[in-house]
């Protein structure tokens, strides 16, 4: 076996036991929620609000933000940093309000390869659609308040409480920020590169990359202002490559391993990376099968087949693997730098995380 065979057999059982232990961690975390949380006894809404949450939070995935967190914090230290779970926790509850709203702006009946909580409320209250919009938006502000109170009440110290919710506060304002310049995007048919690269960054980047890797290391008693510039440039390349990723899948992805119908992103009239390049590819004709296709909720799979076999003619999902794979190795050579300063076993992990983020593509 190779050097870099072992290097990701060792990384992927790390990744292994983050997700383990979180989703221990989690179960936990909402038994004690559905006592701890002040509730009046004759709501029955709210046990139901909590449930959901609780539902698609422990449908997640491989936990990477979970293992960023974790990660981070292995840079200074290997002894376990006090509030590392209390970020870890954070990140996940603030993903989890992430996806309901994301489901919501994109009325999305699936998440996770179940309901999303919008469509659950929906199907709740099929008479009532105001009321199932507004219970999954609460659903999603509660687990956005969640996140935030879970620092508020860990033990760290005060600094270091105060340091870890500003940094998580500065993230979802940032992503707030992201999906408003995201939805208006779409209403710019000539929306350049530069400008997807600015949406990866707020929506994706800064509580995705950015947010967990500074509360790592704020957990662990590090100082992640004084490398603030290069952390920035990690996740914002981490993050471009990583949507990239998401917009490639939406088209040329498995239904099945996605846990979504492919094409949504075009049925929603999504201008992404995916979209761009094949339009940016695309006869006259071709583009006109396109456009037709953006925005139309009723787009057939004939339709988003056609689509599809235009992009493949004209060779975009070469082109947006090399274009991601270019996001890679620049995401790598970054992390890289940081052998000088910090444990090599746990620079390794950030060196490797973009160059595993292609392999859900191949």
């Amino acid at each position: 076996m190779t050097d870099a065979a072992v290097l990701t057999t060792q990384i992927q059982a790390r990744l292994a036991g983050y997700e383990n232990r979180f989703n221990t961690l989690f179960e936990e975390y909402f038994h004690t929620l559905g006592t701890d949380l002040e509730v009046p006894s004759f709501s029955r809404f709210t046990p139901e609000c909590l449930n959901l949450l609780r539902d698609l939070s422990l449908r997640g995935g491989k936990r990477m933000r979970v293992a960023l967190v974790y990660e981070a914090a292995g840079l200074m230290t290997t002894e376990p940093a006090g509030a590392v779970d209390d970020a870890a926790l954070s990140v996940e509850l603030l993903q989890t309000h992430g996806l309901i709203h994301d489901d919501i702006i994109d009325d999305s009946p699936t998440r996770r390869n179940g309901p999303s909580t919008y469509y659950a409320y929906r199907h709740r209250f099929p008479d009532h659609p105001q009321a199932a919009i507004g219970l999954a938006i609460l659903a999603g502000d509660l687990a956005l308040a969640l996140s935030l109170r879970v620092l508020l009440e860990s033990e760290a110290p005060p600094a270091i409480r105060q340091a870890m919710v500003e940094a998580q506060t500065r993230a979802a304002s940032d992503t707030f920020v992201g999906q408003i310049i995201d939805l208006e995007r779409d209403f710019s048919p000539n929306t350049d590169e530069e400008a997807l690269h600015c949406v990866a960054d707020y929506k994706t980047a800064r509580y995705s990359v950015l947010a967990p890797m500074q509360l790592g290391l704020l957990a662990a008693g590090g100082q992640p202002a004084s490398f603030d510039e290069e952390l920035r440039r990690y996740a914002r390349l981490v993050g471009i490559g990583g949507q990239m990723r998401d917009d490639y899948l939406d088209l040329f992805g498995d239904a099945q391993v996605m846990g979504k119908p492919m094409g949504a992103d075009i049925r929603g009239g999504r201008r992404n990376y995916t979209v761009h390049a094949v339009l940016a590819a695309a006869t006259d004709a071709e583009k006109a099968v396109v456009e037709s296709a953006l925005g139309d909720p009723d787009c057939t799979e004939e339709t988003i087949g056609a689509v599809r076999e235009i992009a493949e003619l004209r060779g975009v999902p070469t082109r947006m693997r090399g274009d991601m794979q270019r996001y890679a190795e620049l995401a790598s050579a970054e992390a890289s730098v940081w052998r000088s300063r910090w444990r090599p076993e746990a620079v390794a992990f950030f060196e490797y995380l973009p160059q595993w983020a292609m392999e859900r593509i191949r």
